[in-house]
């Protein structure tokens, strides 16, 4: 293996396996840290953690359990990979990891950079901008578990970091990935902010970086990482899963809101609201016989605008609450499953670790693309497909295309 990459989350995970993949090179996504090495001809392993909103400590621990494997399977650069609007708090995860991962690898400077152009995100003078609005005015600043109130990266970076954050601006990469190596090898022993608002500003990025030991960013620096090794972009292959599917969405997110109402107009849904959750009202084996009887395939959500996410927050505490929507969503994934649910969509990057979880699948092949940042994927010797989502990618009717596509219709 030559390419090892630490995703915080399992969208995130699959994000940047399919942007790995396109570009040539053979992968594939575990889910945590696989127990046995992987085949030969995996060339670039990506290794799926819940760790973006669990206790920094514990995402260090588990971060550099990843990084040891990875080494161990031969990789000579490993991404820490994050979400592409920076989610994090000001205790971390972004800066411990780094620099735990900075430490373990012997690498004084790390390049970061969270740009995904594709889907809205640049990064202009240190700030992280989402299509045309600040990060902090994006709908990010209402996230329940990781608001993101200021736009200055490197900002919120210093707040979690001991190490020194600095800033490569727009002109030093529009200038060549010969400035950039020159500017990476004046800034010391630091973190360095990366501006990128084009993607062809990522595969400057790429080429600057090619002899980095550890980067940190979105999906996107995955650009221009597989030409440093060789691979030249490539079309997937896929043959779709036929059979019952389900929607699952426990993303609060803006875009998926919108993708829920779009998808309720027209397919039966029903709403796992966090009063009843936490009062445990709910019956999973009837929601399970319910979603079972349906022709078209049904939708489950739990995502609620964000005041009244922070009314239950308040009410019951904010780990509480999402601990228990995640077990709900895990145990519903694993009823469904067995009772023959062949195709499933889920919304949110918690609820997809809590679906994945729940499944108990290790392994996930990577397909094609369903939406900028989202692949197609299949559990490894099971018959069932899978699209595991960001709260704010893809498009108004992505539930429907998501659905087409794993079933093999594009």
């Amino acid at each position: 293996m030559k390419l090892g990459v630490i995703a915080d989350d399992f969208t995130g995970a699959s994000d940047i396996a399919l942007m790995l993949s396109e570009g040539g090179m053979p992968t594939a996504q575990f889910v945590g840290v696989p127990e046995h090495s992987i085949e030969d001809h995996i060339e670039a392993g990506v290794v799926g953690l819940k760790s973006r909103t669990i206790a920094a400590a514990d995402a260090v621990a588990i971060s550099l359990e990843a990084c040891d494997w990875l080494l161990n399977q031969g990789c000579q650069q490993i991404i820490f990979k994050i979400c592409s609007t920076f989610d994090s708090t000001d205790a971390g995860n972004i800066g411990p990891v780094t620099e735990a991962l900075a430490d373990r690898l012997g690498e004084d400077t790390v390049l970061v950079c969270p740009a995904f152009p594709e889907n809205g995100r640049s990064v202009y003078q240190g700030h992280l901008f989402v299509n045309d609005v600040l990060l902090s005015e994006s709908g990010m600043q209402h996230h329940p578990l990781t608001p993101m109130k200021d736009p200055d990266i490197r900002r919120v970076l210093a707040r979690q970091t001991s190490r020194t954050v600095k800033h490569i601006s727009i002109s030093d990469v529009w200038a060549g990935a010969d400035a950039v190596v020159q500017s990476v090898s004046e800034a010391g022993k630091a973190m360095v902010v990366v501006d990128a608002i084009r993607n062809e500003d990522l595969i400057t990025f790429g080429r600057a970086a090619a002899s980095r030991k550890l980067l940190t960013g979105g999906s996107g620096i995955a650009l221009g990482l597989p030409q440093n090794f060789g691979f030249q972009p490539e079309t997937s292959s896929w043959a779709g899963v036929s059979g019952k599917a389900v929607v699952l969405s426990g993303s609060c997110s803006t875009a998926t809101r919108g993708q829920v109402e779009a998808y309720k107009a027209n397919a039966p849904s029903r709403e796992l609201n966090a009063d009843d959750i936490m009062a445990q009202k709910l019956s999973l084996q009837e929601i399970v016989e319910w979603a079972i009887r349906q022709d078209t395939a049904p939708l489950l959500y739990s995502s609620a605008d964000p005041s009244i996410v922070a009314a239950a927050q308040d009410k019951y505490g904010r780990e509480k609450s999402a601990d228990a929507i995640e077990k709900v969503f895990a145990n519903l994934a694993a009823a469904l499953s067995h009772e023959g649910v062949k195709r499933i969509v889920v919304a949110g990057g918690e609820t997809s670790g809590a679906v994945v979880s729940g499944l108990q699948a290790d392994t996930l092949e990577i397909g094609p693309k369903i939406a900028a940042g989202v692949p197609a994927l299949k559990v490894a010797g099971r018959p069932l497909a899978l699209a595991l989502k960001s709260g704010n990618f893809g498009g108004p009717d992505f539930f429907s295309e998501a659905l087409s596509v794993l079933e093999g219709r594009e």
